[in-house]
């Protein structure tokens, strides 16, 4: 199902892309803001100093948030989708996180540095792929992914049996995502989590619940301003 042509778009859980599609559909800064005030803490974690790879940044909604937090963030994606945000810088690096040849993105301090976190909102259809190079790269990695990613053998037998997650996250509210854009009065019927995994770990997953109410809590007075969507003409 695609998402309605409206202002309050409802991104539906059975919503398909092609396989070639972008899959464009900004992460709300609050559900961002979430993950870092009330799922890290609660883990004994925190990326403050960090070194942070956002792997598809999009129009750099969540690598400008997390950057809120004192992380050092680099920001890729496939494409750069034709648009800024208005006075920051949006991407590091254009180039595929997955696949194979000269087009797939390098994190710049390759050899320099230890990468300490892969944080990202993949495309659905990708997220086990994101998820391999992740942990792969990164001490941690923390995916923000429709709720029924905990289902299916396929998923378990790759995933879950040989990386149990540190957490999984449920956000009990809803979390919007429009194609294109972000929008601030958007409503949903798609229920999203975060997953978080921390390398060679394989302590018992812990269950947790991002309470209602933080969309308006963490939404800031300036997130219209700073991520107002300015296309290219």
């Amino acid at each position: 199902m695609t998402p309605r042509a409206s202002g309050h778009t409802a991104v539906m859980n059975q919503r398909s892309e092609a396989p070639d599609s972008a899959d464009d559909f900004p992460t709300p800064p609050w559900s961002t803001r979430a993950l870092l005030v009330d799922v890290l803490p609660r883990l004994g974690l925190s990326i403050e100093g960090a070194r942070v790879w956002e792997p598809a940044a999009g129009r750099g909604i969540m690598s400008m948030v997390i950057e809120e937090f004192g992380a050092h963030v680099f920001a890729s994606d496939v494409s750069e989708y034709g648009c800024t945000i208005a006075g920051d810088r949006v991407l590091d690096a254009v180039g595929s996180f997955v696949g194979e040849g000269p087009d797939v993105a390098q994190w710049r301090c390759r050899g320099a540095a230890p990468l300490d976190w892969v944080i990202t909102n993949p495309p659905f259809r990708l997220a086990a792929d994101f998820f391999e190079r992740g942990i792969a790269e990164a001490e941690r990695v923390a995916l923000l992914v429709r709720s029924n990613w905990a289902e299916g053998v396929d998923r378990y037998e790759r995933i879950f049996s040989k990386h149990p997650p540190l957490a999984v996250a449920q956000f009990v509210e809803r979390v919007p995502m429009v194609r294109g854009r972000w929008d601030p009065d958007a409503s949903t019927a798609t229920a999203y989590a975060w997953f978080v995994w921390q390398r060679d770990s394989m302590i018992e997953t812990r269950m947790l619940w991002i309470p209602p109410g933080r969309r308006q809590a963490l939404t800031r007075p300036d997130d219209v301003r700073r991520f107002a969507l300015q296309e290219a003409t």
